[in-house]
């Protein structure tokens, strides 16, 4: 893989594919058309050599990857989008089911973010459990969002620990169930379920003292209409970057 900082999308090509023909892979305004390919058809066919899958797997995980790590880390994120692609090239072999390679890269996407605040964190000390994202990198979030709710939701999904921000946006934003989380996560499906759950209540407080909320299950009825809201405003801040 060719990897050059800060340059985003265009610096992640396979280590070999710069240069070389994409044969019945034409580009369109979307990226490389994959044919209707599943994950798992490119995988096997990355795994015997054909470069151009795995760029095929890059083109279409790309946004899904850079988005994991949008309201966590700020200027770090090219970089560690690259990292990611970068350890799953080094273990794509290791992959056991080829069905679940979007489980697969979320798990990978998780570590690095935890090996990237670990070393922004009391000299590299272990993540406390209960540490959030603003604990290790404090002040606003990086993304502007213009309406209230918007606002209100990434400010406070900042605001609880790392672990329970990821969770509810892999379910809100991803729309992962628990089952797959648990894959992604490496996590007793039970474990996730219970996660998800102490979750949404802990951002439900978060918003409630924020905004002196009396009652917090009315924010909490509006999560899901709030997150989706804010996926699409993640994309197209994303897409202007």
């Amino acid at each position: 893989m060719i990897v050059e900082p800060g340059l985003g999308r265009a610096s992640l090509v396979p280590m070999g594919l710069k240069g070389v023909e994409l044969k019945g892979c034409a580009l369109n305004d979307g990226g490389l058309n994959d044919g209707g390919l599943k994950d798992g058809e490119l995988l096997e066919r990355w795994r015997n050599n054909d470069v151009a899958s795995g760029e095929l797997l890059f083109e279409r995980y790309y946004n899904m990857v850079e988005r994991f790590f949008l309201n966590k880390v700020g200027d770090a994120v090219p970089d560690l989008v690259q990292e990611t692609f970068a350890r799953c090239i080094k273990n794509h072999r290791k992959i056991r089911d080829n069905k679940q390679f979007r489980m697969y890269i979320f798990g990978i996407a998780y570590n690095v973010l935890k090996d990237h605040l670990r070393k922004r964190y009391r000299g590299g000390q272990p993540l406390n459990t209960e540490v959030s994202v603003r604990d290790i990198e404090p002040g606003p979030s990086t993304l502007v969002a213009r309406r209230r709710e918007h606002r209100l939701l990434l400010e406070a999904l900042r605001n609880i620990p790392i672990d329970d921000q990821v969770i509810l946006e892999l379910h809100y934003w991803e729309n992962l169930t628990t089952e797959q989380i648990a894959e992604a996560l490496d996590i007793p499906v039970g474990t996730a379920r219970g996660r998800l759950q102490r979750a949404r209540e802990r951002l439900g407080e978060v918003m409630r003292v924020a905004e002196s909320l009396q009652d917090p299950t009315t924010t909490l009825a509006c999560l899901e209409d709030w997150a989706q809201d804010c996926r699409k405003h993640l994309d197209s801040y994303r897409q202007r970057r």
